[in-house]
């Protein structure tokens, strides 16, 4: 197994199923961890959730399964890397590049939806590449199963909508916010609000002005301005159209959106790799050593009954 992802109490190797020589991404989660940070709700949303989609464009989830220390998770291996590096190594992506991935995601977060799921954590670093360049949506800690609002405050400070931010409770429309930051960031190579800490971050959403920068196509500015509209009420993709008035703005017209769910359209970036296993688009990680030598038994079995 090569480490190639590390999180707060977690991390993800590549892993080679010898039966069938098969390369899987395994999410290992340490269940002391999970339970001192207070994610046992998350974690086990995340696996529940996982288990009933099935799209092109979500990462899939094989099986789950658990030791006395330690919560896995086998996932497809998505070879060709995060968006974020993408992005970063570009400096920026064109207008199309951008479309590309957006009407992509569109697609996605139209899916999760129809399904009463909140994702509630767009941002490159959770979207991956596949071979072929498609976009594979990934880590769904904090995607939630919610027919109505939610209140908890959880996501990315840069991408959260203003309603999170106000404890007014939220919905689906925080996904469809996420899209304009994500849009932004894809065509300017930095998000619209940020700061040096969390709170200059949500103090600039709640003032909302955006400054953009003069080389993004007017109909692109159309288009985020409207998804961030501080009035969730207000904004699109949670109007009547729904995603369709989305899918129907000017700046995606021309868009296949059958072809894309087909993925028979050609993706804007083909990740370089030369075998199923190979790691290049990845940051390598150290391999760390696990602490618990003394522990004995499954203090936590009972929080994770379904896993």
């Amino acid at each position: 197994m090569t480490g190639k992802g590390t999180g707060t109490f977690g991390r993800v190797y590549l892993t080679k199923f010898r039966r069938n020589q098969t390369f899987y991404a395994m999410k290992v989660l340490k269940k002391s961890e999970v339970v001192r940070l207070k994610q046992v709700e998350h974690i086990n949303s995340e696996k529940q959730i996982l288990a009933r989609v099935n799209y092109p464009f979500i990462v899939n989830l094989f099986t789950t399964f658990q030791d006395d220390r330690h919560l896995y998770m086998l996932l497809e291996y998505v070879i060709g890397g995060e968006l974020f590096s993408h992005l970063r190594k570009a400096g920026q992506f064109t207008n199309d590049m951008t479309r590309f991935y957006a009407a992509e995601i569109v697609l996605a977060i139209e899916y999760l939806h129809a399904k009463d799921i909140i994702y509630r954590d767009l941002k490159p670093e959770n979207l991956l590449l596949d071979s072929a360049g498609h976009v594979k949506i990934t880590d769904f800690g904090f995607a939630k199963h919610v027919e109505d609002r939610t209140w908890t405050l959880c996501g990315t400070p840069e991408y959260l909508a203003p309603e999170i931010i106000q404890s007014k409770g939220h919905g689906k429309a925080v996904d469809w916010w996420a899209l304009g930051i994500l849009i932004f960031e894809m065509l300017a190579g930095y998000p619209p609000f940020f700061d040096d800490n969390p709170f200059g971050i949500y103090e600039k959403i709640l003032a909302g002005r955006i400054y953009f920068p003069p080389h993004i196509d007017p109909t692109a500015k159309d288009l985020i301005k409207r998804l961030l509209t501080a009035d969730r009420t207000k904004r699109l993709g949670n109007l009547k159209g729904g995603s369709d008035d989305i899918k129907n703005h000017k700046w995606f017209r021309g868009v296949d959106w059958q072809g894309l769910y087909d993925r028979t359209v050609g993706a804007p970036i083909v990740p370089p790799s030369i075998h199923p296993g190979d790691t290049s688009n990845f940051e390598k990680y150290p391999e760390v050593v696990d602490d618990e030598t003394g522990q004995t038994g499954d203090p936590y079995r009972s929080l994770f009954m379904n896993f």
